[in-house]
């Protein structure tokens, strides 16, 4: 039996890799994270605030069989360089002392990204590949990488990073989740009797975009921690296909029964800023599970994606030759969303 530490438990991936992570017998799961959450037979939660080092150091010392960390918390901040230090320092901490508590420790699985490649810069060298080289700091992504590096000298676990594009799945209150900007907003343009209008950049409507469903990245995550043809190693995990916001929008606005027209450039932030009544009068009239609003949607996220004027793709092959070949459908991956996120009523 195998023990992982999932850091950042309550989120997208974390959540994800949770679930995928009980659907096999052979492991027991800690999840971390600052709201803890409801253990179960195989899950425990531990509530903690990775950026204080003696808290951590408390509430994680009695985890002396760890066999593998899986990080994927994220502190959000205002700018770039604000970023790194907490981020680097919840990483530096938890690391520190499970690797101390825990002489089993077998892996660290890092969660990164394209901002490695400088994606949300602006235009990058596309497909990105995990060897290309760095960008004029800051990035914690890249500072968190190289502190695994260094701190993996002379031991005896291994380290993986894995590259997604940007991540669906459900999961409510986090700061980075597309499909439910998508879903919030496709539903109130149906309750106000508007089309749904692209928001982006006039450029992001036809730039070519691939999205990574949050199921397959969790069993590549668990793949690569427990292959060791992967030791040490960065992989880009994408769904496998690409695609244009002008030939996907009209999809996924046929998914909600809206019309779409002419494509509006406008900040998500700004025009969704005053909708919190709208919000909760479509939760009364179709009694959806009271969801506050500043939980259901990040429009400042949406804002950041709709943006892109510029190709966002990688080059996924490094994975697959080394044997992950799982793919997913990306429209059909939203659709799959939205069909959950109906049935656990979070939308009408």
């Amino acid at each position: 039996m195998q023990r992982a530490v999932v850091v950042g438990a309550n989120g997208v991936i974390g959540g994800n890799l949770v679930a995928h992570l009980q659907r096999s017998r052979d492991w027991d799961i800690i999840g971390l994270s600052r709201r803890g959450g409801v253990d179960s037979e195989r899950v425990q939660h531990i509530a903690v605030d990775l950026l204080d080092g003696e808290e951590t150091r408390r509430r994680l010392s009695h985890l002396t069989d760890v066999t593998h960390i899986f990080y994927a918390a994220y502190q959000e901040r205002p700018t770039w360089a604000e970023l790194v230090p907490p981020n680097l320092e919840m990483l530096v901490n938890v690391v520190s002392v499970i690797e101390r508590s825990s002489p089993t420790l077998k892996h660290v699985s890092l969660m990164q990204g394209y901002k490695v490649y400088g994606a949300h810069l602006g235009p990058f060298k596309t497909p990105a590949r995990e060897s290309d080289p760095p960008h004029m700091p800051p990035e914690f992504n890249v500072d968190q990488q190289h502190f695994l590096e260094t701190r993996q000298v002379g031991k005896t676990w291994t380290w993986s990073a894995m590259r997604p594009s940007v991540v669906c799945g459900v999961a409510l209150g986090n700061p980075m989740n597309l499909a439910t900007v998508i879903a919030v907003y496709a539903t109130m343009c149906k309750k106000l009797g508007v089309p749904m209008r692209f928001p982006g950049k006039p450029g992001a409507f036809g730039s070519l975009l691939e999205m990574t469903d949050a199921s397959l990245l969790a069993e590549a995550t668990v793949w690569a921690a427990t292959t060791p043809e992967c030791a040490n190693q960065a992989f880009n995990i994408t769904n496998g296909d690409l695609f244009r916001w002008n030939d996907m929008w009209p999809r996924i606005a046929g998914l909600f029964g809206v019309d779409t027209a002419t494509p509006l450039p406008m900040s998500l932030a700004d025009v969704m800023a005053d909708k919190e009544s709208l919000w909760n009068s479509i939760v009364a009239e179709h009694d959806l599970r009271p969801t506050p609003y500043r939980d259901v949607s990040a429009w400042g996220f949406g804002d950041f994606v709709f943006s892109w004027d510029y190709d966002v793709i990688s080059d996924g092959s490094k994975a697959r030759r080394l044997g992950f070949h799982r793919f997913v459908d990306t429209e059909a991956m939203f659709a799959e969303i939205f069909a959950e996120l109906r049935r656990l009523r979070i939308i009408p």
